[in-house]
């Protein structure tokens, strides 16, 4: 167990605790909207589970490495902005995801650009969400504007990486 893990465990015992010595008892009430939750997000986290079980058997480690790998550079800071924007799904797949590029050889720089993009552009939210309820003009002035953040970030990531490294 790490420590996020262990310290989540302790908020919840404490916040237990707390609903329970409430004088309306207001524990049960915490462990049905729990369960509720629960019963929501297991078939996404079984789902997640598969696919980044299934990516990870499927990717070839040497196209990452030369994609989106350490000595990418910026060819891979723009490709994995590319794919992050183009990724489907919420935090459930895409950390997954991340976490198999991360161990296939994909660079610090690269995978931070993805996520970037993954969270800033989102075409399918985009399309699901945004352009129905926003209008196209609203997506197309937001998209515009935003498509230089995931690059500037797999590049600031670059330096702060490289400053690191040096011991600076």
């Amino acid at each position: 167990m790490n420590f996020a893990t262990l310290l989540l465990w302790v908020i919840a015992l404490i916040l237990g605790v707390m609903a329970y010595l409430h004088p309306e008892k207001l524990h049960r009430q915490g462990i049905r909207i729990a369960w509720e939750h629960a019963l929501t997000f297991l078939p996404k986290i079984i789902m997640a589970l598969l696919v980044s079980g299934f990516f990870s058997v499927l990717i070839p480690t040497e196209m990452v490495a030369t994609w989106i790998g350490k000595e990418s550079g910026i060819k891979g800071i723009l490709i994995a902005s590319l794919l992050g924007g183009l990724t489907p799904g919420g935090p459930f797949i895409s950390y997954p995801i991340v976490v198999i590029l991360f161990k296939t050889g994909a660079g610090v720089p690269p995978l931070i650009a993805f996520l970037t993009a993954w969270s800033v552009i989102a075409i399918h939210r985009m399309l699901a969400y945004e352009i129905p309820l926003m209008g196209l003009r609203f997506t197309g002035v937001r998209i515009l504007s935003s498509l230089a953040l995931p690059p500037l970030a797999g590049i600031l990531a670059s330096i702060i990486e490289t400053n690191l490294s040096m011991g600076i």
